[in-house]
């Protein structure tokens, strides 16, 4: 569905959807604040900025986002977000996300009533506006207070400090659970749930997909590259440049991925990328965006020429011979993008 925007904010070539069950309208490529290799805030803003030019219309950000994974730079992602916003508020989605620890404290994580409460404000005050459009809970919390922290989003909604609710890192029957919970208590049931999906990594399929299909709720896919593995930046036989994260960081785990099915899926990525004269990365988006049970894909994209590449996607509708191509050579991957083993590794 095309959906008619300001046109000096948005192209209007760009597809916008319902967010899960909700009505508001949200581009199918969301930008993600993790900015795990970009350490300046001009150029993060510029970043921002290009997602805005590209037609997306949706920001995904989180309390601990920040610069260069370090604790004193906790919530600076949100906070180079609210600088970027000026002017343009209205015009845009904003998620944010609470749960994961941000100090020492015994409540400095989780998702209790005095946690939330607590860093909504915080949050609100770093991207300097009055509500988050989707608080989204970073990840599960004891199931026995599922009551309280929904009953907490529910009295956001009606101070008007967030108008939606989503989950992060949920299973499926933890989704349902919090479904029955929040109807149980009379509140806004969640509209999404954001879960990793991508060829390298295709869980999702098994149970959450047709809970998904059932209730309606949208889903966001984040790590779309399987963690960059698919942008086009590592090749199979050659020793990553110290710069990226799988040549730094993860310069350990490379080989894992590197061998048996993973390095046939980045292999058949980089061939339909050649035939069809687009980028890896814009094919392995797209393939996550030709699922009927996604929403939206999260790019995490850290520079205006990554964002730039990844934003082709958008206007990309890959041919059903490829998309089936994509599917029989990554069929049943499981790959654990954490530096924990893959379940798919046999030379089949």
């Amino acid at each position: 569905m095309k959906c008619a925007q300001k046109k000096e904010r948005f192209t209007l070539s760009v597809e916008y959807v319902n967010f899960g069950t909700a009505g508001v309208k949200v581009s199918r490529m969301a930008l993600g604040l993790g900015f795990r290799g970009q350490f300046d805030r001009g150029e993060a803003e510029k970043v921002i900025h290009k997602a805005f030019d590209a037609g997306i219309n949706l920001i995904d950000c989180a309390n601990v986002y920040g610069f260069m994974d370090d604790r004193r730079n906790i919530g600076s992602s949100e906070e180079v977000l609210g600088q970027a916003l000026k002017g343009r508020r209205d015009d845009v989605v904003i998620t944010s996300k609470v749960f994961s620890p941000i100090g020492s404290g015994p409540n400095d994580f989780g998702a209790s009533r005095y946690h939330i409460m607590r860093e909504v404000e915080r949050s609100l005050t770093r991207l300097d506006t009055d509500h988050i459009d989707v608080y989204i809970f970073h990840g599960v919390d004891d199931m026995a207070l599922f009551e309280e922290q929904f009953r907490t989003m529910e009295t956001l909604i009606q101070q008007g400090k967030i108008r939606y609710v989503g989950v992060s890192n949920f299973q499926a029957w933890q989704v349902m659970e919090a479904l029955q919970v929040q109807k149980g208590i009379n509140a806004q049931p969640l509209i999404a749930v954001q879960n990793p999906y991508s060829l390298m990594n295709r869980t999702q399929e098994d149970e959450l997909f047709p809970m998904l299909r059932e209730t309606g709720v949208g889903m966001m896919a984040y790590s779309p590259l399987g963690v960059g593995l698919l942008s086009g930046t590592y090749s199979p036989g050659q020793v990553p440049d110290d710069s990226t994260l799988w040549g730094s960081r993860r310069k350990n785990q490379i080989a894992l991925y590197m061998r048996g099915r993973a390095a046939r899926v980045i292999a058949a990525v980089d061939e339909v990328a050649e035939d069809l004269g687009i980028t890896m990365a814009q094919v392995a988006i797209a393939w996550v965006m030709s699922h009927r049970e996604v929403t939206v894909a999260i790019s995490g994209a850290d520079t205006v020429d990554q964002i730039t590449d990844v934003a082709g996607a958008l206007e990309l509708k890959l041919p059903e011979d490829t998309i089936t191509k994509l599917d029989e050579i990554s069929y049943g991957m499981r790959a654990v993008l954490d530096g924990g083993p893959l379940d798919e590794d046999v030379e089949d």
